[in-house]
């Protein structure tokens, strides 16, 4: 991805521009992913996790937790032993510890600071990863595809869940128009930070999705990726083997 491609004009770095942004729209980040996505986003969720049911994995990582969403979802779907999930941002790992509580899942699910570009864990740790709406962001995504095949068990699956370009008319017309006016619109009218916004759709522009990105993944030592589009091409399941 395109380093260049920020949140924020500035000279900190893109990894600490996008902490302060989900740092900054953490209190209203789960609300606004519904309704901005119609609560398509939920349905797309579930339909990530189950690309590992078969597999049964104990042990799941899960890069850029932000609230924990996708984790619950793994829990609920897959009833491993063990999430643990990273995120640089502490302001959605505040929102994700306060659900996990609600919930009563601290004994399966726990949440740390961290970089997935340089995660704290051990060679071949886990059965498998997801991550969603995350790689995107990522500064270096190459090293945080690489990271991650690092700490994943040999035989492990990764599932990624990321947004997308729809090539179709009129949906590509339609979703242009709704992710460059409406999405920066009512993200800043309800989070107060338009530009974290008008960031989601550059983001979306600047990703390598599609095979672009199962190439990539391939570059870094995945085996058997595979690319499935989702509601038009809006957004796509991405997995891949060690």
């Amino acid at each position: 991805m395109n380093p260049q491609i920020t949140p924020y004009s500035g000279p900190e770095t893109k990894k600490e521009q996008v902490a302060s942004m989900f740092n900054n729209i953490s209190g209203t980040y789960d609300f606004l992913n519904h309704f901005l996505s119609l609560g398509i986003d939920i349905v797309w969720r579930k339909k990530a996790i189950k690309e590992l049911l078969k597999d049964q994995p104990q042990k799941i990582l899960d890069v850029a937790t932000g609230t924990g969403d996708f984790a619950f979802e793994s829990i609920k779907i897959l009833k491993p032993k063990q999430v643990i999930g990273v995120d640089i941002s502490a302001g959605m790992l505040d929102v994700a510890r306060k659900k996990i509580n609600d919930r009563n899942l601290s004994e399966v699910f726990s949440v740390q600071l961290g970089d997935s570009e340089g995660l704290h864990f051990d060679d071949h740790t886990f059965d498998a990863i997801t991550v969603a709406f995350g790689v995107r962001n990522y500064e270096n995504l190459e090293k945080g595809l690489a990271d991650m095949l690092r700490v994943l068990k040999p035989g492990g699956k990764v599932v990624i869940l990321e947004f997308s370009k729809p090539r179709v008319f009129p949906i590509k017309q339609l979703y242009h128009f709704y992710f460059k006016y409406a999405t920066p619109f009512f993200g800043g009218l309800f989070s107060k930070d338009k530009k974290a916004y008008a960031y989601l759709e550059e983001s979306v522009q600047a990703f390598p999705d599609g095979n672009n990105f199962t190439a990539l993944m391939e570059k870094v030592g995945y085996k058997n990726t595979k690319h499935r589009p989702l509601t038009f091409g809006i957004s796509a399941i991405y997995t891949g083997i060690k």
